[in-house]
């Protein structure tokens, strides 16, 4: 039995890159919505970056893993068979309070993988279906670049000019451009100048620890604020236990745990998902019913299958005579490549990846995760510290249904809920494209007269990009919801976030995530009138 029972017009699960996005153009199209949240609204004074022990923070409360953290808003994640470990957060805002803001778009290749190179699926949905929606979030997020890219399709002009990108940036340009190699300054959700209220950026460096000042665009400051002002509510500390159907198959709302852990109904006319690509399906899953008896939106036995994330591997190198420590200026929001983005057939593999210049970092990460321990550790630092850039490769990688998310019941939440289940390992397509990375980012650092280069053949800790696990398409029998983000088999039921995503590309999920979101969002105020 429920102990509170109250009603809406739409419940959204989740308020990271798409749930907040979906809360605000809904109730600004004049519907009643609810955005639950299980973490807690952050003040950006306890942002790691606004404390002197910033770097200890980062590898304690405010970590990347979940099961590092511990926070109450956290639930436990097995990926103990999973060759990339997850790195998301929990709170409104969501992930993007942890991001950097590096915002590169989708090619249009991305969206017809099986049409082009024979792998994968493609898309529903096209690049232009998605375009006026990146602008839209484009203008809500605030972006700062460069427009005339080369490597993507013309598109209207940024927001604000890029985030300067410093001599190193300029320095490694110049690799690339003795290479005759493509680059271009990177589009972030950071702003470059004062932009709606919020403050520049004044170049502190460590983004992905959040940023007190405002500059970094989290949807916490963005989305979430003008949905409130229309009317929509958000309930924080609040956990979604399941999503509820009826007999006949269609969502009547959810059963919740408020703050204080007493057990709730809200019942709705509509459910959108957006917890990402590990939430969704562990939602979905431990959302069965005898109307869906193989958990929610199943019927194609596709929940949970396909998951991606990125492959990342990278090389970086040593440089002595620079006019300033390379710690200095934002971690990452620098200069990108596409040289290799697209297919090319004698490479050995599909698809491609993309560069990301990187600066280096604090002095306690150095140490710890950048010089090896022994009896030259103090050596190894000193040649390091401030004197180090990089190229990590940030690789598309191929769906493959054995990379998967179940439920373990044997490590439930506080609530009782089971954690995901992770389960990855590494492709054959992308062990090529990674050693190919790999052997291309030395030639840069070799071009940009690094006195010493090192590689990194693959990172394990990168799961930032949580893809794949409710995928878009139109046969219902091989996907989970069509190309409005409906699922198949429920009819008032969305999904919004990186989970249906049908390929992974080479670049950064979020924006494209979030034009998703608002595609769908605007296809429920203009055709689902019947929900309001």
């Amino acid at each position: 039995m429920t102990k509170k029972q109250s009603e809406t017009d739409i419940i959204v699960v989740g308020s990271g890159a798409s749930g907040a996005a979906v809360t605000w153009s809904l109730a600004r199209a004049g519907f009643r919505v609810i955005c639950i949240e299980q973490g807690p609204w952050v003040d950006p004074s306890a942002f790691p970056v606004a404390h002197d022990d910033w770097q200890y923070q980062m590898r304690t409360e405010w970590a990347y893993h979940p099961n590092v953290r511990r926070l109450p808003a956290d639930y436990p994640v097995n990926d103990d068979a999973s060759a990339i470990k997850l790195q998301m957060y929990n709170a409104v805002g969501g992930s993007t309070i942890h991001w950097t803001g590096h915002v590169p778009r989708f090619h249009p290749s991305d969206f017809r993988v099986k049409t082009l190179d024979g792998v994968a699926e493609d898309w529903p949905i096209s690049y232009w279906d998605l375009e006026r929606y990146y602008d839209l979030n484009d203008e809500m997020m605030g972006c700062s670049g460069l427009a005339g890219d080369p490597a993507n399709p013309p598109r209207s002009p940024r927001q604000m000019p890029p985030i300067p990108i410093g001599p190193d940036g300029e320095h490694i340009g110049r690799a690339f451009d003795e290479l005759g190699w493509h680059w271009w300054p990177s589009d972030v959700h950071v702003n470059s100048t004062d932009y709606k209220g919020r403050k520049a950026c004044n170049l502190c460096g460590p983004l992905g620890n959040g940023c007190s000042r405002g500059a970094k665009a989290s949807t916490d400051i963005t989305y979430l604020p003008d949905a409130i002002k229309a009317g929509a509510q958000v309930w924080d500390n609040t956990t979604v236990f399941k999503i509820a159907t009826g007999p006949d198959g269609r969502a009547t709302g959810v059963e919740y745990f408020d703050p204080e852990g007493e057990l709730g109904f809200l019942s709705a006319r509509a459910v959108v998902v957006g917890c990402n690509g590990i939430g969704t399906p562990r939602m979905l899953l431990h959302s069965a019913s005898d109307s869906h008896p193989d958990g929610l939106a199943n019927r194609s036995g596709q929940v949970g299958k396909n998951l991606m994330f990125h492959v990342y591997a990278g090389a970086s190198g040593l440089f002595e005579n620079l006019d300033e420590p390379t710690y200095k200026g934002p971690l990452a929001c620098i200069i990108m490549s596409q040289e290799f983005y697209e297919t090319d057939e004698s490479r050995g593999f599909k698809r491609g990846y993309t560069f990301q210049m990187g600066r280096g970092i604090g002095p306690a990460p150095t140490a710890i995760s950048n010089v090896p321990w022994g009896e030259d550790h103090h050596d190894e630092f000193a040649a390091r510290f401030g004197k180090n850039l990089g190229l990590g490769v940030i690789g598309d990688d191929l769906p493959e249904e054995h990379n998967r998310v179940t439920l373990d019941t044997s490590r439930p939440d506080r609530f009782g809920i089971p954690a995901p289940r992770v389960v990855y390992r590494l492709g054959d397509n992308s062990r090529k494209l990674l050693a190919h990375g790999v052997q291309s980012a030395r030639k840069v650092m070799k071009a940009a007269g690094a006195s010493r280069i090192m590689e990194s053949a693959f990172s394990e800790n990168t799961g930032w990009h949580l893809m794949g696990t409710a995928r878009m398409g139109d046969d219902p029998a091989t996907s989970v919801v069509n190309q409005w983000g409906q699922a198949h088999d429920t009819d008032n039921l969305f999904i919004v976030d990186g989970s249906l995503f049908v390929t992974a590309g080479g670049v950064n999920p979020t924006p494209t995530i979030q034009a998703v979101a608002l595609r769908v969002a605007d296809y429920i105020a203009h055709e689902r009138g019947d929900l309001k």
